[in-house]
């Protein structure tokens, strides 16, 4: 059985001119410990998406399953983690992996053991009865997962989750963030902007055309490694190809999105972007 199942998503949303559809018929399913990244053109819907998933959302047509369940609500078996880390300043790194099983009433010493044994694992129980202020962005981000893990999540979303650091720390926290869910054996659906990083870390992109939204392709990842990490990715002959493949798919829709908003204007034909 899968893990996620996505069947015939649809959102619409009522505007002054009228119905305005941002996804249509999504459906892609996900096994345990799959890792899957989502792509598209600016504003087709991704975070939209996610939401859904996540419980937050109402889709307009069709329905997200949750090992065999129906998500109706905001779903206890998902983990949320977003482009801001959230975490509180007036709280100890402790207190704030602690913080999800509190709201939840889960903190028992069982559950408490687990955020210690998270903490201990991924080298931060020596930051532990520090405050978020003292820790770097990537430490930050890093208490951030273990946040979400210690609830222990069937399913994993992450929203542009690494958008906000600079460039060398993003290189360092994907490494850290895709071992950590390897390791944990989460399942993880990942939006970002981002194509080396979505290829770098997904066992598959979804690639989302323009606005309505549907799922252009499901392009498999595969990288003849012994050992994969996002970085030794990057140094692969395959990484170029799927790099150009991805860019142009995404810049098909761009450029059709700009010449649409060319309202009276007359538009020159869209071409590929040369990467």
């Amino acid at each position: 059985m899968a893990v996620l199942s996505v069947e015939g998503i649809r959102k619409a949303y009522q505007t002054p001119q009228g119905e305005t559809v941002a996804l249509q018929d999504i459906s892609f399913s996900m096994e345990k410990g799959d890792f899957y990244s989502l792509v598209g053109p600016s504003g087709c819907g991704k975070s939209t998406l996610l939401s859904i998933i996540a419980g937050t959302l109402t889709p307009t047509a069709g329905r997200v399953q949750v090992a065999g369940q129906t998500v109706s609500g905001p779903c206890p078996h998902i983990g949320y983690m977003l482009q801001q880390d959230n975490l509180l300043e007036w709280r100890t790194v402790r207190q704030n992996v602690l913080f999800g099983l509190e709201i939840r009433r889960r903190l028992t010493p069982e559950t408490r053991a687990h955020a210690d044994r998270l903490l201990e694992t991924y080298g931060l129980s020596e930051f532990a009865d520090r405050h978020p202020s003292q820790l770097s962005g990537g430490m930050r981000q890093r208490v951030a997962l273990i946040r979400t893990l210690a609830v222990e999540p069937d399913i994993l979303l992450l929203d542009e989750a690494f958008s906000a650091l600079d460039y060398q720390t993003r290189l360092a926290v994907t490494e850290d963030v895709y071992r950590i869910i390897r390791q944990e054996q989460v399942t993880a659906l990942m939006v970002t902007h981002d194509i080396p990083e979505s290829i770098c870390m997904g066992d598959k992109v979804l690639i989302l055309s323009g606005r309505p939204a549907v799922i252009r392709e499901e392009l498999p990842i595969r990288f003849d490694l012994a050992e994969r990490t996002p970085l030794r990715c990057r140094a692969c002959p395959e990484f170029g190809s799927y790099f150009n493949h991805i860019w142009k798919e995404l810049g098909m829709y761009e450029a059709h999105d700009s010449a649409s908003s060319l309202q009276g204007e007359s538009a020159l034909p869209a071409t590929e972007p040369t990467p």
